[in-house]
């Protein structure tokens, strides 16, 4: 089995090479600065049994929406045609984003982006899995700044402030955003959910990665804040399911952090 994977350096993609094959094509954001990338990508794609397209531009406050559909839409639908029109599968790395505030409508650019690219697959596609991840953590997001999970950026500071009411999400950690990514590779087409199945508060979190915590006054609450989140097991990839509890993976996570870090 060949396998094509879209940003490879990435948090997930780094993650991912781990488990597959030396048989991998890798690609990056600068792949798109080449002028001829679009002629270049033709047999590269034509090449590989199954395509992992990780890379995207993450950052969920991005306000530049041509950046983002650039790089997160475009190369996608090309990308996508190719796949079909070489019977290729491809493994979509989508985003709990496109849900919005829970009404199913994103509510920023980001989600867009991701909603517009999972419509298309679906359309386009006959062989196409997307995956919408809900709050990652684990080893290898220490580049993504304020992108970083809670847990990173409270650990790396040594101290966090957050939002008042107790709000919960859905952290799934990193080595199960992978295991669904492999096993994907035998799924049926389709949108389906990764995540721990677990609502946790910010302060289960912090409790267990050993921070203190202040909070913001209340009307420091953005208008758009999700409350709440959580991924639903009757929406996870047939036969999958996570193997790491919020108290497993940040303890695996404490560990990489405190030897490597």
């Amino acid at each position: 089995m060949k396998y094509l994977v879209t940003g490879h350096n990435g948090f997930i993609g780094s993650n991912l090479l781990t488990k597959l094959s030396d048989d991998v094509v890798k690609l990056e954001r600068d792949f798109l600065d080449d002028e001829d990338w679009k002629y270049k990508l033709n047999p590269l794609v034509k090449s590989v049994d199954i395509i992992f397209h990780i890379g995207a531009v993450s950052d969920t406050t991005l306000q530049d929406s041509t950046e983002m559909l650039v790089y997160n839409y475009i190369f996608s639908k090309e990308l996508f045609d190719l796949v079909q029109k070489y019977n290729k599968k491809v493994i979509y790395s989508s985003s709990a984003a496109c849900y919005g505030d829970g009404d199913g409508i994103p509510n920023n650019i980001y989600g867009w982006s991701k909603y517009l690219t999972e419509n298309y697959g679906m359309a386009k596609v006959s062989n196409f899995v997307a995956l919408r991840y809900f709050n990652v953590y684990g080893p290898g997001e220490e580049h993504k700044g304020k992108m970083a999970s809670v847990a990173y950026q409270a650990w790396e500071k040594g101290k966090f402030k957050l939002f008042p009411k107790e709000p919960v999400r859905d952290f799934v950690y990193v080595d199960d955003i992978v295991s669904a990514n492999i096993h994907a590779i035998d799924s049926p087409k389709g949108i389906y959910e990764v995540g721990s199945g677990e609502a946790r508060t910010f302060e289960d979190v912090l409790d267990n990665v050993e921070i203190k915590y202040t909070y913001h006054s209340e009307d420091k609450i953005p208008s758009w804040y999700q409350f709440y989140t959580k991924s639903d097991k009757f929406k996870w990839l047939p036969g999958w399911k996570p193997k790491y509890k919020l108290e497993d993976g940040i303890k695996k996570y404490l560990d990489y952090i405190t030897k490597r870090l």
